[in-house]
């Protein structure tokens, strides 16, 4: 897992490997305000965008996650998001899986989950060594409009 700022990646960028750096290129060089929500094909299955509105939700309402065949750029245009984080082995019996159909399997529980706080700007790497819970709040509910970059892994 990686947590950094969109403004920081010139800065960083040296320490990123090619096909992240694409997406978080496209992130910082993007109007993403002006995009509709859906996806965004940037380099085919290899790279795409998911952006996506919604609510943020209580942690226990929201399910822990890890993929196989993605790494997850999450990145926060507008908005305050809580995501929860920890290594692979720390999750608890799997819940459900659809690796095999939709690159995902959620988590029943997990073991010293640590929470992330991503506000404008701030954006979260999670490897499919990663397990994370996207889409919680903080002390409220928050409307957020966060984009989700899919880099093969």
């Amino acid at each position: 897992m990686f947590l950094s700022h969109i403004a920081l990646l010139d800065r960083e960028a040296d320490h990123i490997p090619a096909a992240l750096l694409r997406g978080l290129r496209f992130l910082a060089e993007t109007d993403i305000e002006s995009l509709p929500a859906g996806r965004f094909e940037l380099d085919g299955d290899r790279l795409f965008a998911l952006v996506q509105d919604y609510d943020t939700e209580p942690k226990d309402r929201k399910r822990a996650e890890s993929h196989a065949r993605y790494i997850d750029i999450q990145y926060v245009a507008r908005g305050l998001e809580v995501i929860g984080y920890a290594p692979l082995n720390h999750g608890g019996a799997v819940e459900e899986d659809l690796l095999a159909e939709r690159d995902v399997q959620f988590f029943a529980s997990v073991a010293d989950e640590t929470d992330l706080l991503l506000g404008p700007g701030s954006y979260a790497v999670f490897h499919p060594t990663d397990i994370h819970r996207p889409g919680c709040c903080d002390d409220r509910s928050r409307k957020v409009r966060k984009v989700v970059v899919k880099v093969l892994a």
